[in-house]
């Protein structure tokens, strides 16, 4: 029996479980994937795969395939996970950690690793759905892109001037000359490409031919970052008002709520943030946002500590120089 791990998906492997562009697909060591389902009884196995690389699919990834699908099924040690939908959904709910937001339902992802090969396995178990899909990669390529993509992905000006980075994954929104805006996915390919938009042959574009292209249009581009929420309370500097503030807007919106004073409003921002679930590193950057501009970097939540407050970056030792 060959050795095989298993875990919950990480956040930024969640996406490489889902279809991709062709250009990703061959950036990560992509196999292709098996789609299945338990049939309305929940007990049935129904599967068809689907090629992305046919030559990538050796004999030796065959076997091992093979192996992997039917310990899922069959093999106590990994609960019975591909067994039935019942087992499926009693196994992703005793993995809270696999859980996330699906197109419409709460789905579970799992990370099946064996060492040449790794499985990107996306679960739902739901009645009337394909219940699992199953892609497949050359595990070496699919975390040397991983590792690279989390350098994120680079917008700058035509002349290579850095104007800020997104994480793989996130939205940036485009702001028309004619007062119109486009909100947009983007995707990691390496560091000087990057797909805006759905995946498709005119999504591809080189970092600094998208800085022409948004100069010669007079657009311009502001991050949505998805660390950050939709919106969130806050209150003005110098009256203590109550506002909101939301993600990628300048300025805030008033609010007809007041406390009194401005200690009092500030406790109660806080408090509504609370239940928002909103931190207040993301207050603090999201104020940031609205008044000196998304792309700045006090508009990145990850610029503050839990209080709020800036944190600096460390001054590097110089030591002697001679």
């Amino acid at each position: 029996m060959m050795d095989m791990m298993i875990r919950p998906l990480r956040a930024e492997e969640q996406k490489y479980a889902y279809a991709q562009s062709q250009q990703i697909t061959m950036q990560t060591g992509a196999i292709g994937y098996l789609r299945g389902d338990f049939d309305s009884n929940g007990v049935g196995f129904h599967t068809t795969w689907f090629d992305e690389v046919e030559s990538r699919k050796t004999d030796e990834f065959k076997a091992e395939f093979d192996e992997v699908i039917n310990a899922l099924r069959f093999d106590e040690t990994y609960g019975g996970l591909l067994s039935s939908r019942s087992a499926m959904q009693k196994y992703g709910r005793n993995q809270p950690d696999s859980a996330f937001q699906g197109n419409y339902t709460t789905e579970y992802g799992f990370r099946i690793d064996t060492g040449s090969f790794a499985y990107l396995l996306r679960c739902i178990p739901v009645k009337g759905d394909y219940n699992f899909y199953c892609w497949c990669f050359e595990a070496k390529w699919l975390d040397r892109h991983l590792k690279q993509a989390e350098r994120g992905i680079r917008f700058i000006d035509p002349n290579y001037k850095e104007l800020f980075r997104i994480p793989d994954g996130d939205k940036i929104r485009i702001l028309c000359n004619d007062g119109s805006q486009d909100d947009r996915t983007c995707r990691y390919i390496d560091d000087y490409h990057m797909e805006v938009g759905s995946p498709h042959w005119d999504s591809l574009y080189h970092i600094c031919q998208f800085a022409e292209i948004m100069e010669r249009n007079g657009s311009t581009v502001i991050p949505l970052r998805s660390s950050l929420p939709e919106q969130c309370y806050g209150t003005l500097p110098d009256t203590g008002e109550l506002i909101i503030v939301k993600k990628g807007e300048s300025g805030y919106y008033r609010t007809d709520i007041s406390m009194g004073s401005k200690e009092e409003n500030r406790a109660l921002a806080d408090e509504y943030n609370g239940k928002l679930g909103v931190s207040k590193a993301q207050t603090a950057a999201m104020l940031a946002g609205s008044m000196f501009g998304w792309a700045v970097p006090a508009a990145d939540p990850k610029n503050y500590d839990e209080n709020g407050r800036p944190v600096h970056p460390k001054r590097r030792e110089r030591g002697n120089v001679r």
